[in-house]
């Protein structure tokens, strides 16, 4: 397809012949064509965020998916470069119908992913990969279809008026790249949080088509034949029928999808800035499910074992000063309260909206036994990282983020607990280390800065996910810990198959919900922590002394893998 060339003598006359007969003056053409690089430019590159955002939350691990995308992607943008070539005879007709064919692809790729998810994301066998071959052959099309723009715009650009190649070369490049930037800024700040996946690329995907036929019919409609103006005109006017009819429908597309996904009983989805909220049941005797972004985080028939398991083995000494980081649906915070002694509970969520829905909502407060309502209990909207990174070594600190006493109005700034130095319980009720995006929250980094967090033989307990499905990132977490200078005791407990897989992509492998919990109960200093309820303790449901003893799990015998750093992450 790469053709030699001989270079063109000095004053040959491009392909075109004569300058284009414009409507309008020369430098007024031009800049029209460059806004339009501009426009396309920004429409390109919220399809391929939008393809790595939806990616990221279908199939999970936000790495992997941004790389398969980006690679794949400007691949075949170079392969549409080539292919071009053959178009730049009839560059206006050609330009046209690839922006009419980017717009009615890229628009609809975040409909048409999700549909391939929720319906078919079940099926297994053949099907298994169905996701993922969907993900390479958007970024496949689209990428071919975004790398042809450039070359037929510098034909349409160099049809105006001729210029030398490197000065075209730049000015589209220009506003290619400017282009970028505000189509890179618009996704985040104002597609996503405004309209959300679906919705945001269709408008893109409107906004696409638009202008590649403005420009062509409007600008260069004198290339065209009549039968090809018509065409042009048809077809752009089909795709922003098709793209109107689905922008119509997009809210009932989301619930069917939705109910494909959780059953019919979603009674709260919501879409904070961090995360997507889906409650089920909780009405009518019907066990409560929370789902953060397509994971099981709280199954009602079980929540308490795990819960129990996580909060009361910790709880074994003193705990009048215990942290929470994560745990915003306020079930740890509700198993912490039982314990007599509780003079101060803070709770560190990313999440807002997750504390204010676990606040409010009458079966998730119910559940969480009104934890929030408590006085003694502090929540903190920040990142954890960054929180402990902030927080000073002489106590505790809330200057990352705002903070709130439950039950009093809320405030914004900084915060100390004067006479204390440390916390003599945290309790990490994170995600499952094999998330990409909590990496950092089960690095050593982060456990050093929990260790300086601790008071003088304080405990700290660790959520590290399923011991039988991915034993070797709960024993990474293991070696992580110790290599952060803590003692360590792991042990796990069994929990019923919630028939939901823990993570997004319900056609891996490991789709299966994990049949047990593992945590580690660590402290700082040579002496592990023993594994035991604390005396005096309140009655639990699930959890008993010898249960638990059964539940201790020894270290393999080959060892432990190597501990996980921000810089080398190895979940």
């Amino acid at each position: 397809m790469i053709d030699p060339h001989a270079p063109a003598p000095p004053g040959t006359p491009p392909p075109w012949g004569a300058p284009a007969p414009l409507p309008v003056r020369p430098g007024t053409g031009r800049f029209l064509v460059l806004a339009c690089v501009f426009v396309c430019a920004a429409c390109g590159l919220v399809y391929e965020l939008e393809l790595v955002a939806l990616a990221s939350y279908l199939i999970g691990d936000s790495v992997t998916q941004a790389s398969v995308v980006l690679s794949v992607m400007v691949f075949a943008m170079g392969v549409g470069s080539l292919a071009a070539k053959r178009l730049r005879w009839h560059a206006a007709a050609g330009f046209a119908a690839v922006e009419a064919a980017l717009a009615l692809i890229g628009g609809c790729s975040a409909m048409a992913l999700y549909a391939v998810f929720a319906w078919t994301g079940g099926w297994g066998g053949l099907w298994a990969a169905g996701p993922r071959c969907l993900l390479v052959a958007f970024s496949l099309a689209i990428g071919l279809l975004i790398g042809a723009e450039v070359p037929l715009l510098m034909e349409l650009i160099q049809r105006i008026r001729r210029q030398d190649a490197g000065g075209a070369v730049a000015d589209l490049f220009a506003a290619d790249y400017v282009g970028a930037l505000v189509g890179g800024l618009a996704f985040p700040f104002l597609l996503l949080p405004f309209l959300g996946q679906l919705t945001g690329t269709l408008l893109t995907g409107t906004v696409n088509v638009v202008a590649g036929g403005a420009l062509v019919l409007g600008l260069f409609r004198r290339d065209l034949s009549r039968r090809a103006r018509w065409t042009l005109l048809v077809a752009g006017i089909t795709v922003l029928g098709l793209l109107a009819s689905a922008a119509v429908l997009v809210g009932d597309f989301e619930r069917a999808a939705r109910h494909a996904v959780y059953g019919a009983d979603v009674r709260v989805a919501l879409q904070t800035d961090v995360q997507e909220i889906v409650l089920t049941g909780g009405t009518h005797g019907r066990p409560l499910d929370l789902f953060l972004d397509g994971r099981l985080r709280v199954g009602g028939r079980d929540e308490r074992r795990y819960h129990e398991a996580l909060v009361h083995p910790a709880m074994t000494g003193p705990h009048a000063r215990v942290l929470i980081l994560g745990g915003g649906d306020g079930m740890a915070a509700r198993e912490v309260l039982r314990h007599r002694g509780v003079d101060r509970v803070d709770i560190v969520e990313l999440d807002a909206g997750l504390v204010r829905l676990a606040r409010h909502d009458p079966a998730l407060s119910a559940l969480n036994g009104h934890a929030y309502d408590d006085p003694h209990v502090r929540v903190f909207t920040a990142d954890a990282f960054h929180w402990l990174r902030e927080a000073p070594r002489s106590g505790y600190s809330g200057s990352s983020g705002s903070s709130s006493y439950a039950g009093s109005s809320s405030y914004s700034g900084s915060s100390s607990y004067s006479g204390s130095s440390g916390y003599d319980v945290v309790i990490a009720d994170l995600p499952d280390p094999g998330i990409t995006a909590s990496a950092k929250l089960y690095s050593e980094e982060f456990y050093g800065l929990v260790r300086r967090a601790l008071a003088p033989g304080g405990r700290l307990v660790v959520h590290a996910g399923p011991v039988q499905a991915r034993p070797h990132a709960f024993w990474t977490v293991a070696a992580t810990l110790r290599a952060a200078g803590l003692a360590t005791t792991p042990y796990r407990v069994l929990g019923q198959d919630a028939g939901f897989p823990p993570g997004p992509d319900r056609s891996a492998g490991e789709s299966r919900a994990p049949h047990d919990w593992g945590f580690i109960l660590a402290t700082a200093g040579p002496r592990a922590p023993a594994l035991r309820l604390p005396a005096g303790g309140p009655r639990l449901r699930t959890l008993t002394e010898g249960g638990l003893e059964r539940d201790a799990l020894q270290t393999p015998k080959a060892g432990l893998p190597p501990s996980s750093t921000l810089v080398h992450p190895r979940y």
